[in-house]
């Protein structure tokens, strides 16, 4: 039974991904929107609808590091998971909207949380900010919305009876919104039954099963966008789903749970880090050629697997042995060095005199 909801999840996540991407292009359309916002707020929040859901419900039942892993789980692997397996089947153009606001903010907000969470506890008030920050962004990007200059995207043309194509957008919009958050919930239930049987702790289910659980909206509707050629909603989903769980989803779980969440030292020493890292990565990446290549794609895929690797094997509390250690750090290091070292290589080789 448990692989036939996995199973079952997947189709539903992918058949409301694609609805949701011709949705919300054939909205972009009919109200005069940019693709890239419609991707910063209504895909990328939409899509994150499975976040809101798991880290409030464990939230309010207490159970905070679920909560508080969910969030920084699913920031990394949006980064390094899913721009690295999107841009690896095929290059994602960025916006520089992007690189000039999006990105800045999410790492300001990264840098934030960091700076709350270093003494050891997360606060209601620090969520009710953590909120303000989200609904300021938000009314900001919808103004702006019409006098941004975005690159020309091939959009579908709305067909029909007048008024009917913006009706059937929105169906398409709640239905695959619909289809991803039950394809998410029965996907996380079904992994995570899984991983119960492993007797981990509640950290590590919420950086892996539930985190990429949850984070699955994002990677199916970035795929589909980027392989329908809307490369403004594929990046500009991943950017805006950030940092809609840095604000949104912590900061209401945050408001919600009883006493705060604690903040444990692991999360500290390891995964606090790693957010920050998903947040200044992107700038790089981002301003080679504007967008994001298939070289750098595995490259931040195999970052991302490796610290998989890390949290993997010290699930438990064990202590791996030295070696092991070291080839991990080894492994990961080379990964951001390539990234690192692609990105930087390009920018300079962008800006030689011809």
């Amino acid at each position: 039974m448990t692989w036939v909801l996995l199973a079952a999840g997947l189709v539903v996540l992918t058949v409301g991904a694609e609805l949701l991407v011709r949705g919300a292009v054939r909205l972009a359309t009919s109200f005069g929107v940019s693709p890239l916002v419609v991707g910063l707020t209504v895909v990328a929040f939409g899509t994150s609808a499975p976040e809101i859901a798991a880290s409030v419900a464990a939230a309010m039942a207490g159970r905070g590091d679920l909560a508080l892993a969910n969030v920084v789980g699913s920031n990394i692997f949006n980064v390094f998971g899913i721009l690295g397996i999107a841009a690896a089947a095929a290059p994602l153009g960025v916006a520089l909207r992007l690189i000039r606001i999006d990105v800045p903010i999410v790492l300001a907000v990264s840098l934030v949380v960091a700076g709350m969470a270093a003494d050891g506890a997360l606060s209601r008030w620090e969520g009710g900010v953590l909120l303000a920050v989200i609904v300021g962004h938000t009314v900001w990007t919808v103004r702006a919305a019409r006098r941004e200059t975005v690159r020309n995207i091939e959009l579908p043309q709305p067909s029909g009876p007048p008024g009917s194509p913006t009706i059937r957008a929105f169906a398409m919009v709640v239905c695959g919104l619909a289809g991803l958050v039950i394809g998410a919930r029965w996907l996380v239930d079904g992994a995570t039954a899984l991983a119960a049987a492993f007797g981990v702790s509640e950290r590590v289910v919420g950086l892996t099963v539930v985190a990429a659980g949850t984070s699955l909206p994002e990677l199916a509707t970035s795929v589909v966008a980027g392989v329908r050629g809307q490369r403004d909603i594929a990046v500009g989903n991943v950017v805006g789903s950030n940092l809609f769980n840095l604000t949104a989803v912590l900061g209401g779980s945050l408001v919600l749970a009883p006493s705060g969440i604690a903040v444990s030292a692991g999360v500290m020493r390891v995964d606090v880090p790693m957010l920050v890292l998903s947040a200044v990565v992107c700038l790089p990446v981002f301003l080679t050629g504007f967008e994001v290549s298939r070289r750098e794609g595995i490259a931040l895929f195999a970052t991302f697997s490796t610290y998989m690797a890390w949290i993997v094997l010290h699930a438990g509390g064990r202590q791996l042995p030295l070696a092991v250690t070291v080839a991990l750090l080894a492994a990961g290091g080379a990964a951001l060095v390539v990234t690192f070292g692609s990105a930087l290589g390009q920018l300079l080789r962008s800006r030689r005199p011809s």
